[in-house]
């Protein structure tokens, strides 16, 4: 073989070798496409279980630039449970959980706040006041967080709102939680239903086996665990069961923090179809990419100061802040560290008004059985 042919032979060699590299490069490429295709599409059927909803804007009181500077740090998120018995209708129904999610977007440390459900509220912006699950039911999610913001100062704009199934489901997804049943929860006083009635009740509605409990340390699964939440007829009454609920919360992101990929999955699949919310897909994804940073600082209940006592007649028993104005400023400095928030002018006119209807001022405040409204959310009686 002459040079020339061995050379020509060489080039053919090396032009079939590029090309095998370069259909090998390109069979890489359109492998990697279809996975990103793919894990597009199931990103997709999975959030395409949510209730996506655009609530447009929301009611902002005019407050303090100090105060506009210190909401800046936080991302602040209204969560409602719903128990409306009709899953997948979030347009009303009792929000038998209203709660408060501050996150600090520097540290991603998550304070929960309860609103406990009896709170006597401005609830439309027009003087109407009445309980604060009166805004949901009447209003939907948007009417709910305008009554936040109207009566607290918040900035909220965004919300999730899970109906009946969602605890159950979610706690059944990581395996369950242990929770400290108490005597008093087993058998409340007065002959009131304790947890076992309300597992009943719950198994029920849900359509999910369960057990009954008994008092001490239990490992519960998600019926149990909706059946603690709403109990409300212990000592502690409502405030002991938006404690529970704030345990049941902190219990469940403990699970989701130390949860591999596939019981992550297990909770998507459980959870979505029973959640609503203002959040778009990519946000959703941006909030759950840090879940594993997030830290519980801590949990309350507000008002702080308070007394119940039955308002009118058309609102019956209530939650009276003792007062407006001093509960917002104790929220401002519990969420935020803001020592001294000059409340708007509508909360102090919201303030006014509550105490010309009901006559109590901050030295009426009760001092109820705290350990219910322990910070650390580990005892509730």
């Amino acid at each position: 073989m002459s040079t020339d042919e061995r050379r020509n032979t060489t080039r053919r060699k090396s032009r079939k070798a590029k090309r095998r590299r370069a259909r090998k490069i390109l069979l890489i490429i359109e492998i990697i496409i279809l996975i990103i295709l793919l894990g597009a599409l199931y990103i997709m059927l999975k959030f395409g279980k949510i209730d996506f909803r655009d609530i447009g804007e929301t009611v902002q009181n005019e407050i303090s630039d100090e105060s506009k500077l210190t909401l800046k740090g936080y991302t602040n998120i209204a969560f409602f449970g719903i128990d409306n018995r009709s899953n997948g209708n979030y347009d009303t129904g009792q929000s038998d959980v209203i709660m408060i999610c501050s996150i600090n977007n520097d540290t991603k440390e998550i304070r929960l706040v309860s609103i406990y459900r009896d709170t006597l509220m401005d609830v439309d912006g027009n003087g109407k006041y009445r309980k604060a699950n009166y805004a949901y039911a009447r209003g939907g999610a948007k009417s709910a967080i305008n009554m936040l913001n109207r009566n607290l100062d918040m900035d909220i704009k965004d919300f999730v709102t899970v109906d009946f199934n969602a605890v159950s489901e979610a706690v059944d997804a990581v395996g369950g939680i242990d929770l400290e049943i108490t005597d008093d929860e087993i058998n409340p006083p007065g002959h009131h239903p304790g947890i076992n009635a309300y597992i009943d009740e719950v198994a029920k509605v849900t359509g999910r086996k369960s057990s009954h409990v008994e008092a001490g340390t239990q490992h519960v699964d998600g019926v149990q665990a909706t059946a603690y939440c709403r109990l409300r007829y212990t000592a502690s009454m409502d405030f002991g069961r938006a404690a529970r609920q704030r345990i049941v919360v902190q219990k469940l992101m403990d699970k989701v923090k130390t949860a591999n990929v596939f019981e992550l999955n297990s909770l998507v699949d459980a959870v979505f179809d029973d959640i609503s919310t203002s959040y778009t897909a990519a946000e959703l994804i941006q909030l759950a990419s840090a879940v594993k940073d997030y830290s519980l600082a801590g949990t309350a209940g507000y008002p702080f100061t308070k007394k119940t006592d039955n308002v009118s007649k058309a609102i019956g028993d209530a939650v009276v802040p003792c007062t407006v104005d001093s509960n917002v400023k104790q929220l401002y400095q519990y969420l935020f560290g803001e020592q001294d928030h000059e409340c708007s002018s509508t909360v102090s006119n919201i303030n006014a008004e509550i105490i010309g209807k009901t006559g109590f001022t901050e030295a009426d405040a009760v001092q109820y059985d705290a350990s219910f409204e322990d910070a650390s959310g580990t005892s509730v009686k």
